[in-house]
């Protein structure tokens, strides 16, 4: 009889978790998949000679992949009503950090609260995306530009405290997480191309007056001079070959030296000879280039690119502006995350200290992206209830 109970226990367990597995996109789960897959082949390769380090992989994937399937079974629009206390807690603790923060590395980031660290920061990550779509949700869109004035400050200031600690990478994901929702909205194409314009003048601008604008004694206004030692370094690596040029000169060797079918897993010598520094994190990419090539290269843009898509499939049939919105905008900071990332480690961005999605080794990053990644689910299920005739109440 005790038998036969724990038979139909572990049955009805199964089914469960069948139903729950079910309601998952299949496509965009199986594509990041694929890219935890790669993940454990890159990060092992890069620290195998610290077992510790690996686990501690495995285990950061596992609980993303845990708040994936738990926040896919909750109703898209029941995250709208965490907008707006977590967008105020994120700014809080943005506050709490320039008067009681850690300094560590020249740099303000954290809270100490007692068990352990927070970097209030990547809360703004999920945070705002939430609450401008959510924002944009409730008047219907944005038609007006008096509409526009509220949202554009909501973005501006958490960017602004995050620059001053200064975090560079995670205001340009935090910015990057509020514009796409704007532009979604229907940003006045006006603002766009003044906004398009300043920026490929100043890229031109730094391009001619590069020498002059990395001279010595030279200041560059809202910008702290290690940043600006990236910019000039990428300019001219050769400028600090042993110093704040090594890193993006072996890194370029590292992806270049992979050829087409690579070195082989495990025989990547910039990897294995440790020329790459932080090669399990940020530069994660250069060494699974080199030994993987540019085939195993290609495999993975391709899988970055299939999630990518699939997000922005899922958010045209978004029943709600709400899902719609925050679908396409955690789609594209997964494309901007990998975008930034790959071309700091190919040397035509500087470098900001932003991580590969998935597959660089990290605990509050790979949580964050498992956060975002668990709403697009949400969203997917939504447009499939909607399909099979289910109604949604907001």
């Amino acid at each position: 009889m005790e038998q036969r109970k724990a038979q139909t226990g572990w049955r009805a367990l199964a089914f469960w978790l069948k139903q729950r597995f079910n309601r998952l996109d299949q496509p965009l789960f199986w594509t990041t998949m694929g890219i935890f897959l790669v993940s454990l082949f890159a990060v092992y390769s890069a620290s195998h000679d610290v077992p510790d380090r690996f686990l501690g992989h495995i285990r950061n994937l596992l609980l993303s992949l845990t708040l994936m399937v738990l926040l896919a079974q909750v109703p898209a629009m029941q995250f709208q009503k965490a907008a707006v206390p977590l967008y105020l807690l994120g700014i809080v603790l943005l506050l709490a950090v320039e008067f009681i923060g850690e300094t560590s590395k020249g740099a303000t980031r954290w809270l100490d609260i007692g068990i352990t660290r927070v970097q209030p920061s990547e809360l703004m990550k999920i945070a705002m995306p939430l609450m401008l779509a959510s924002f944009i949700h409730q008047r219907e869109g944005l038609k007006g530009w008096r509409d526009w004035v509220l949202p554009v400050l909501l973005l501006v200031v958490p960017v602004a405290l995050i620059l001053k600690q200064p975090d560079l990478g995670t205001a340009i994901l935090v910015g990057a997480s509020g514009f796409f929702v704007l532009y979604l909205s229907g940003i006045p194409w006006r603002l766009l191309l003044a906004v398009t314009v300043l920026a490929v003048g100043g890229v031109v601008a730094l391009v001619v007056f590069g020498d002059t604008a990395c001279g010595p004694g030279v200041d560059w206004p809202g910008l702290r001079d290690y940043q600006r030692q990236r910019v000039c370094t990428l300019l001219d690596p050769m400028r600090d070959p042993l110093g704040k040029g090594f890193h993006i000169i072996q890194s370029v060797i590292a992806v270049g030296s992979g050829g087409i079918f690579g070195k082989g897993w495990l025989h990547g010598t910039q990897t294995q000879l440790e020329f790459i520094p932080e090669r399990a994190t940020d530069f994660v990419f250069s060494g699974f280039a080199e030994e993987f090539g540019f085939l195993g290269s290609t495999l993975l843009l391709s899988l970055y690119l299939a999630v990518v898509l699939r997000g922005l499939w899922i958010s045209l049939g978004a029943p709600t502006l709400f899902g719609r919105l925050l679908a396409a905008s955690i789609s594209l900071i997964i494309f901007t995350y990998a975008f930034v990332n790959l071309g700091m480690v190919s040397g035509i961005l500087p470098v900001v200290g932003v991580p590969l999605p998935f597959l660089s080794y990290g605990g509050t990053a790979m949580l964050t992206l498992g956060v975002g990644m668990g709403l697009v689910f949400s969203v997917a299920r939504d447009r499939s209830r909607v399909t099979q005739g289910f109604t949604l109440h907001s």
